[in-house]
């Protein structure tokens, strides 16, 4: 497990994606593939959402598709970067993002969401 960005970012595989969406509240991950030039423009403002006070109560997860069984079949109808919000485990919203107000407005959803009461 690599981690970047003030221990922010937690580079993951398929088994790290569904311990964490289960052991945190709300995950942010965004799924990127080798070659994709639109996932290297995006990974600097990912990166400072992960580093953002407003969104601390995040987990910011990335995973490599091409490197993990489970997110390349979910990618197989997708289009890398393909962003995933969940809340208390299950998908609250997902996209395939090309800009960073895309981005931001996914993580306000994400951020603004009531979760259920225990």
């Amino acid at each position: 497990m690599k981690v970047t960005h003030r221990q922010r970012i937690i580079d993951t595989d398929d088994a790290g994606l569904r311990r964490y969406v289960h052991d945190h509240l709300k995950v942010f991950v965004e799924f990127t593939s080798g070659n994709c030039p639109i996932c290297e423009l995006l990974a600097p403002p990912f990166a400072q959402f992960a580093d953002d006070a407003e969104f601390e109560d995040i987990l910011f997860l990335r995973l490599d598709s091409d490197e993990n069984p489970v997110a390349r079949k979910m990618m197989d109808d997708q289009a890398a970067p393909f962003f995933v919000a969940y809340c208390q485990g299950r998908v609250l919203t997902c996209d395939a993002l090309t800009r960073e107000a895309e981005m931001r407005a996914m993580l306000e959803t994400l951020r603004h969401y009531q979760p259920l009461s225990a």
